[in-house]
This record gives C-alpha cells, sequence and structure tokens, in this order.
C-alpha cells in the first residue's frame, strides 16, 4: 500500500495502463491513507480541539468515496475492454474546495456556502474528468483564499503541516499542499492569486506551479480577484506538474481570458535540458524592502539558509550548462506587496457581492424586518473575519474619493513591475534572460499565530516574491532544494515570461534529477515516518 501511494501520477497512470494495477486498487490504498493520516475532517460544527487533532493533517473537507469509485471501476472497465483511456487514467486526485463539482458539496471553507453542490463542474474538473483522473476529495483552505497559511478557515481543525505539526502549510491551497506531501494522493488542484500555490508547495517540501494567466480556463471557479486568480497543480515531482498542465492548458470558450497559444507537450519537454539556458538573479529577489516608522525605504535580508540555497543552486545550474546572469533589477519588486493589499482587496469585494445568503448557501434564521435585515444578518453570519475584512478594506479603498490615492497608484505599481519582465526577457535587450531564480518565500514555515502575533517581516512580507508574478501574469514554479537547520522544507522559484511554462518545468526538472540521491531527499514528513 504504501507503495502505491509513494509513486508519482505519471508511474501509477503508466501501471495502471499496463494493468499491473488496476483503479481501484490504487484508489483504496490513498483512501486508507486519507484513514490513516488525516484525522477527522474540516466541519463547522463548534471546535473543541482534542489531543489526537494535534497529530494529525486534516487537509481534507469532504471524502467522496462512492463517487471516486465510480470511476474508477469505469477506468478499470475502459482498460480491460481495450477502449481507450486518458492520460491521467485512474490516477486520485483531490480539489481546493473553491473548484465547482457538479452535484459534490463546494464551501470555499465559508459558512456562507454552507450546503450549496453546484448545478456544473469547473472547467479544469470537467478536463480532469475527461483525462479519466479519479477525483476523490475536496481539501481545506482559507476562506475563500484568503490568507496564507489555511488558519482562517471556517471549518475546523485547520490543516497541519505534515513536516512539522505545530507549523502552518501555507496558504491559501494549504489543504491540497499538505494532502500531497502526505502522499494522500500524488495530485492537487490549486489555485494561486499572490502565491497561494507556490508557498505552501515550499512550506511543505513539494512542487507548486502557478501557469501563465490565461494558461488555463478560471470558469466554474469560487474568484477571489480576477484579474490575477491562476490555477494549477500541486505535486511531488515535476514531471507530474508537466503532465498535469498538458491536460488542463488551452483555451476555454466560457473564459475569455483564455488565449489559444498551442498547449506545448510540457512532459516530453523536459528532456530537452537547460544546456545554454540564461538564468537570472535579481538581488531584489534576496531581500525584503518596506517602508520604515519614517516612510522610508528599508530593507532586510531574507534566511540565510534559504539565500545559501538559491547560491547554491545557480551554482548547479550552471554545472548543467545554464548561463548565470547576476544582478539583474527587479526593483519594483518592493511594491508588491501594499499594491497586492489594494487590488485584491477591491476585487474581493466586487466578487463577494455575489454572496447574500439567498441564492444559495447560508441564509439566518433570525426574524428579520427587511431585506437589508436579511442580507446583514446571513452576511454577518456567514462570512468570516477575513472575508469581512475585505469587504470593509475593498469598500473603502474603491470609493471614488480614494481612486487616485489607492488604486490608481497601485495600478501604476502593478505596470512597473510587468515591465520589470518586459525588459529583463527582452530578446533584444540587455539581459536576454530565460528564467529567474528567486527565493518562493523568505523563510521556512512559521508556527500557527504567528501570521498575526509576529512582527517578524519575513512573515509578514512572506509573499514577496511570488506576488509580482501574478501582477505580471508570468508563469513560476517552487520546488522543493532541501531542509532547513531545524528540519523544515526549503522551496526555490523559477519564473519565466509569459507562456514558457516549458522552460521553467525543464530547469526544475534539471535540478530534481540532479538532487535524486542528495541526502535531504530520504527525509520524509514526520507524518511518514
Amino acid at each position: 500500500m504504501t507503495e502505491l501511494i509513494e509513486l508519482s501520477a505519471v508511474e501509477q497512470a503508466a501501471l495502471i495502463r499496463e494493468k499491473k494495477i488496476s483503479s481501484v486498487e490504487l484508489l483504496e490504498a490513498t483512501l486508507a491513507q486519507v484513514e490513516k493520516v488525516d484525522g477527522r475532517s474540516g466541519s463547522l460544527e463548534p471546535y473543541v480541539e482534542q489531543p489526537e487533532d494535534l497529530e494529525k493533517v486534516h487537509a481534507f473537507l469532504l471524502i467522496v468515496r462512492d463517487h471516486a469509485m465510480a470511476k474508477a471501476k469505469e477506468v478499470d472497465r475502459k482498460i480491460a475492454a481495450g477502449e481507450p483511456v486518458g492520460a491521467l487514467a485512474g490516477v486520485p486526485y483531490s480539489a481546493k474546495d473553491v473548484y465547482c463539482t457538479k452535484g459534490i458539496r463546494t464551501t470555499a471553507a465559508s459558512r456562507i456556502l454552507e450546503g450549496w453542490k453546484p448545478p456544473y463542474s469547473s472547467t479544469v474538473i470537467e478536463k480532469m474528468d475527461q483525462a479519466d483522473a479519479v477525483l476523490f476529495g475536496k481539501v481545506n483552505l482559507d476562506e475563500f483564499t484568503f490568507g496564507g497559511t489555511t488558519e482562517t478557515t471556517a471549518f475546523k481543525p485547520t490543516v497541519r503541516n505534515p513536516w512539522a505539526l505545530d507549523r502552518v502549510p501555507g496558504g491559501s491551497s494549504g489543504g491540497s499542499a499538505a494532502a500531497v506531501s502526505a502522499c494522500e494522493g500524488a495530485i492537487s488542484l490549486g489555485t494561486d492569486t499572490g502565491g497561494s500555490i507556490r508557498e505552501p508547495a515550499a512550506f511543505t517540501g513539494i512542487v507548486g506551479l502557478k501557469p501563465t494567466y490565461g494558461r488555463v480556463s478560471r470558469y466554474g471557479v469560487i474568484p477571489f480577484a480576477s484579474s490575477m486568480d491562476t490555477m494549477g497543480p500541486l505535486t511531488r515531482t515535476v514531471s507530474d506538474s508537466a503532465f498535469v498542465l498538458k491536460e488542463i492548458a488551452g483555451f476555454d470558450p466560457r473564459d475569455n481570458t483564455t488565449v489559444r497559444v498551442p498547449v506545448d507537450d510540457y512532459l516530453a519537454d523536459l528532456q530537452k535540458g537547460i544546456k545554454g539556458l540564461r538564468i537570472g538573479i535579481s538581488p531584489d529577489y534576496l531581500k525584503i524592502t518596506y517602508l520604515d516608522d519614517q516612510g522610508n525605504y528599508a530593507s532586510a535580508p531574507v534566511d540565510p539558509e534559504i539565500e545559501a540555497s538559491v547560491w547554491k543552486a545557480a551554482d548547479l545550474f550552471r554545472d548543467l550548462g545554464a548561463e548565470i546572469i547576476e544582478d539583474v533589477p527587479m526593483s519594483n519588486t518592493k511594491y508588491s506587496v501594499p499594491a497586492y493589499f489594494v487590488i485584491s482587496r477591491i476585487e474581493a469585494y466586487s466578487n463577494l457581492q455575489r454572496f447574500d445568503g439567498l441564492k444559495y448557501g447560508h441564509t439566518t434564521q433570525q426574524s428579520v424586518k427587511d431585506m437589508y435585515d436579511l442580507y446583514y444578518k446571513s452576511r454577518g453570519e456567514g462570512f468570516g473575519y477575513q472575508a469581512k475584512l475585505r469587504l470593509l478594506t475593498g469598500m473603502f479603498a474603491s470609493q471614488e474619493k480614494f481612486y487616485e490615492k489607492y488604486y490608481r497608484r497601485a495600478q501604476r505599481a502593478r505596470a512597473l513591475m510587468r515591465r520589470d519582465f518586459d525588459e529583463a526577457f527582452n530578446p533584444q535587450g540587455k539581459y536576454r534572460i530565460d528564467a529567474i531564480l528567486t527565493p518562493s518565500t523568505p523563510s521556512p514555515a512559521f508556527r500557527f499565530g504567528d501570521a498575526v502575533a509576529s512582527d517578524s517581516l519575513l512573515i509578514q512580507f512572506a509573499d514577496q516574491f511570488t506576488t509580482p508574478m501574478n501582477f505580471a501574469g508570468t508563469p513560476g514554479i517552487s520546488f522543493p532544494c532541501g531542509l532547513s537547520s531545524s528540519g523544515l522544507p526549503i522551496g526555490l522559484q523559477i519564473t519565466g515570461y509569459d507562456y514558457c511554462e516549458s522552460k521553467i518545468l525543464r530547469a526544475a526538472f534539471a535540478y530534481e534529477q540532479a538532487t535524486l540521491d542528495a541526502d535531504w531527499r530520504k527525509i520524509k514528513p514526520v507524518v511518514l515516518r
């Protein structure tokens, strides 16, 4: 059982197609692992922490055993009959609970959507079904994806990091990351608005891919900030990320932000290597830049172990034939966190208007005087603290009198960040780089409560190295590069230009293959030991 669940999705799919294992057998092994390590699922019931809660992962909100078993049996029937099957045939996967799933409860980890079962599935879920992958569960997240630790979920107990159960798994795709890290499926689908795939991937020692904006359809995914939301996979290997992206990418007439750019054979392209690739390193991605008490820009270094990992990886890439270009300026990175604060909250405020407690989800049971009172009480009961905070700040910042002071300045900063990418990747420019190597996060995973209680800059600015790609619309991939002195995973990020997923996947794959025998890869998360 253990051997099956630790295999990559590529390996699992091959064994099923070759009839060496069945889809049902693999699903049963996966569900057994969930039962072993996950503990009780997140619930809206009043939460009283139990001692055993501190020893489990709690990645899942819902297991759809019957739905999954029916799909697995259908895959096995097709293979036995010699009928064609999809590339991911029989591979179990989970999805962040913002992906609409027809007839299956979808909550966005919020009470406001209590009991809602969508009448349709998102395009990505449909494509995974066409590829014959087996959806077996929905995983926890920060409510409406509002957070970077998964602590803001309305469904308790919250998710724990499989590497250190007193640490956060990151967020908002924390359930996805924790599930994959704990071998509860080789694939989980996440979303990334400011780093919500890449940050939890780094914190839990797995691979997280944010594609180019428009590469994967957003249709049927509950939105946070529509101009930045991106769908992508979390996996344990780079090849699995390439495998999944090939299946979910492409134009969708139901999402007018998708494009008709051809979809590459990402898995096959991994074998091209990185000889001759120009990989840049920017000093702006090796420090946190912030405004001090006097309103002046100041900086603080990233965790020294993380910076050392960047330079060690650069040496490895150089040995593999890449050219390392140092001192590539990305000077507008310093605007990413404050600009994200403004733009994301205004867009969240706009998107949250649809959740009124009438059409679907939670409706107050209190007596009401009028329609306004019904909205007030239903939304007051249904939304958690972070959702209310974003509603209020978004409403404040979007007022006409604050347009120039906040929103327009934030959009100018966004344009400057895009210009950084345009200049760095310009094939006729000074730097002509193919990819940029950065830390995924300025520190390893932090403890529960630190995001609110700590004044650490490395925690408060945890998304400074991931948010620029959401503003620019460019792709990025986080992949593990070792463990800190305290045994916590460290993630590195490779980012590129529009629709260059093949290049960044090749770079991450080259690093992965070159370090397969590293001692740190032999160490497993605590829940697997």
